[in-house]
């Protein structure tokens, strides 16, 4: 086997994955895709099958900016779910105030002493 039959391997190489790339988005579109229904999605799923190539051409040239658009919307989705429970695993850090009301209100409650109360704002108010 010499250079250029490898360097022809790696390229139809490099086609093949570029084409599975391609089919996989697609079938990944179909079952994102709501407006479609069921039947609709098998179709398009049984033509990707038996007629893959002409299908996936077909594919992104009718229904392409679509598939831009709900990529977009999911990933947009994703974010904001991420940016969520970040949000809720982080929560609110405590203000030095907020540890000195809730100290307040363990001294008027009785549960703690007045060295201990002094000792608790001494400890928000340095950190």
């Amino acid at each position: 086997m010499g250079f250029w039959d490898f360097l022809l391997w790696i390229f139809w190489v490099f086609v093949f994955v570029a084409y599975l790339m391609v089919v996989f988005s697609i079938i990944a579109d179909i079952f994102r895709d709501r407006a479609l229904n069921g039947w609709l999605k098998a179709v398009w799923i049984l033509f990707l099958i038996f007629v893959p190539f002409l299908t996936a051409l077909i594919y992104l040239i009718a229904r392409g900016s679509g598939m831009q658009r709900r990529s977009l919307a999911q990933a947009q989705a994703i974010q904001s779910a991420q940016a969520e429970y970040i949000r809720q695993a982080a929560g609110s850090a405590p203000s030095p105030a907020d540890d000195i009301a809730r100290a307040k209100s363990l001294l008027d409650a009785g549960t703690v002493t007045q060295a201990e109360f002094d000792a608790l704002k001494a400890k928000a108010l340095s950190a």
